[in-house]
């Protein structure tokens, strides 16, 4: 046993001990010469000194004048990249970690993440520094979705070509995003109808209450040329900043105080303002929790006094709270919804607070903050597939994979990076890429290959693309027991934006794969439950009847032994599993020609 640990800690010593040596090359050079002078073709900056006229009765940065400045950068970024004039469709949600006083200097850069047909999805990061101590914070980042036109007609885009890790990785979840914002108005509908919606009556101080209608605001304005871009339309910062000024009137009749502004959820621009309408914006107060609030604010505009039918441009909800002395939320009064309309806000508020805690907590989050089995329900079920998704495509886009053998054709790789081991299995099997995709995705077929997997269950079928499985594993090792796990898989097809053509960076099929928990399969003394944070296969076209098939893997506690023994070279169980794999897909892959008419 001695001499095993120690073939084993050599073994491992001779993996990583280059890393840092490879990861300072690494950053030395690119394809421009050196990192420390590669720009993103894209990027744009914004610095601003905060003045009196920037700010607030307390000395801070207004927000909505901080929505202009983040709204003008990231479309001169868009603009950059498109060569003609964008507008602004949407901003996702922003979570404000910091305020802006005056005297110091905000700092606003974008940079265009990943561009599709007309459509482009630009990414923003705002911090602030204060000139006299050399002090920097992190305030806030921000999503926006950009269209180009060019003489009202949507333009078609040249592909974005990601060089960096960084952008690698931004580039390939900025799919899952897009896909994410398509089904948001879907994924709040089916919360209400789902589930429950419970109210923390018990935390509130119930002997104040104000009614909903005492917080209702209405106000007009006159879009003029300085509220427009060099098309005529109204900046999109411009109607955000109005929005973020009528519903915190509406928030400070709730508080009776003065109230401070913390998340704003998804801006969605429905149409275009241009320059001589008048917009009526409206807010109200939803919904108050124990120590926040959400406000609704709606956007309507018209063109003369007795135009019948506005146009509705734009709805978002913006969550505040009141806070003391020491900057300390405080208790808010509950409110008093007033009608069926009032019951539909009041509930919709609920709904959406569940799904903002999902998304922080699932999406927003560093991946090895997240939990390992994240329970599953109907309200979260969007974000957990994007978290598993965008996980595996992240672990996919690091640049510090190292070639530690080759053996049968077959590359191991390994990655030593956020206090994680992770492994990746690479091969070429003379099979189609999407008969491949087909055969892997059915993890109830893995036992066919797979030794470790005595048997798969499928338990749920959440949609086309997602399902829920319960997988019966052997003992490994010293285990007195098998294990199971309740796994989520996700799979996706490539992105069909210009990679057909040959433009941009290819895109390979998904199969991702994690741990959740369910109700209905919780822990037995039968099995010992493990957990899996991310793993799951990439497969590439290589050509005709040819696919690149990966295999990714972060190993766990309760797995690392095993992968550990596997790279050291004291055992050849990855090799002759995936070599299981590669005969599985060629002995099943004239099987499926009829389902791919399907796909």
């Amino acid at each position: 046993m001695q001499n095993i640990g120690t073939q084993l800690r050599r073994g491992l010593t001779s993996i990583f001990s280059g890393r840092a040596s490879r990861k300072q090359a690494g950053r030395a050079q690119d394809a421009v010469g050196t990192m420390e002078t590669y720009r993103n073709s894209t990027e744009v900056q914004m610095s601003q000194l905060v003045l009196l006229c920037h700010t607030n009765h307390r000395g801070e940065l207004s927000v909505g004048q901080l929505l202009k400045w983040i709204d003008i950068t990231a479309c001169l970024s868009a603009e950059k990249h498109a060569g003609c004039p964008c507008v602004t469709a949407s901003i996702d949600d922003i979570y404000f970690e910091h305020t802006i006083r005056t005297g110091q200097v905000v700092n606003i850069k974008a940079k265009v993440n990943r561009a599709f047909n007309s459509s482009m999805e630009v990414g923003i990061q705002v911090t602030s520094e204060d000139p006299c101590t050399e002090k920097q914070w992190s305030v806030c980042k921000a999503l926006a979705t950009f269209v180009a036109q060019r003489n009202s007609s949507k333009v078609k885009l040249k592909q974005i070509l990601p060089l960096t890790e960084e952008e690698k990785v931004e580039y390939s979840v900025a799919a899952e995003r897009r896909r994410m914002r398509l089904v948001y108005t879907e994924t709040i509908q089916d919360l209400l109808v789902k589930s429950v919606i419970q109210d923390d009556v018990e935390s509130r101080e119930c002997s104040r209450s104000v009614p909903a209608e005492k917080t209702r605001v209405e106000s007009v304005e006159l879009v003029l040329p300085p509220h427009a871009n060099h098309q005529g339309n109204t900046f999109g910062g411009q109607i955000m900043a109005w929005m973020e000024n009528v519903a915190t009137i509406a928030a400070s009749r709730l508080c009776q105080g003065h109230p401070t502004l913390k998340t704003i959820e998804m801006f969605h621009f429905r149409g275009p303002s241009q320059v001589g309408d008048r917009l009526v914006l409206k807010a109200i107060v939803n919904n108050a929790f124990k120590n926040s609030m959400e406000v609704g604010v709606c956007v309507e505009a018209y063109r003369q006094e007795m135009e019948s039918c506005p146009r509705h441009l734009n709805s978002a909800f913006m969550t505040f709270v009141v806070l003391d002395g020491d900057d300390q939320p405080i208790t808010l009064p509950w409110i008093q919804p007033h009608g069926e309309e009032g019951e539909r806000r009041y509930r919709e508020a609920s709904a959406r607070k569940k799904m903002r805690l999902d998304r922080k907590y699932i999406v927003s989050c560093k991946q090895a903050e997240v939990p390992l089995s994240v329970p599953w329900d109907p309200s979260n079920q969007v974000y957990l597939s994007y978290n598993n998704v965008s996980s595996l495509k992240m672990l996919m886009a690091k640049d510090a994979w190292v070639l530690t053998s080759e053996i049968n054709k077959i590359k191991l790789y390994t990655l030593e990076d956020n206090k994680f081991l992770s492994f990746h299995l690479e091969m070429t099997v003379y099979i189609d890429t999407a008969q491949a995709f087909l055969l892997l995705s059915d993890l109830g077929r893995r036992p066919e290959w797979d030794k470790h997997y005595q048997r798969a269950e499928l338990v749920q079928q959440v949609d086309e693309d997602d399902a829920i499985y319960h997988v019966i594993s052997h003992m490994l090792g010293v285990e007195c027991k098998p294990q199971d796990f309740v796994i989520l898989a996700s799979r996706r097809k490539p992105c069909d934006s210009g990679h057909s053509l040959g433009l941009g960076p290819r895109e390979p099929y998904v199969i991702a794969l994690r741990s959740v928990t369910l109700p209905t399969h919780p822990k037995t003394p039968e099995y010992t439950r493990g957990e899996t944070l991310c793993s799951g296969f990439c497969l590439w076209r290589e050509g005709d009847q040819q696919t690149k098939v990966s295999y990714y893997n972060q190993a766990t506690a309760s797995l690392l032994n095993y992968v550990t023994t596997n790279v050291a070279g004291l055992s050849s169980e990855f090799i002759t599993t995936f070599k299981a794999c590669e005969q599985f897909l060629l002995d099943n892959k004239s099987e499926l020609a009829l389902s791919l008419q399907n796909l």
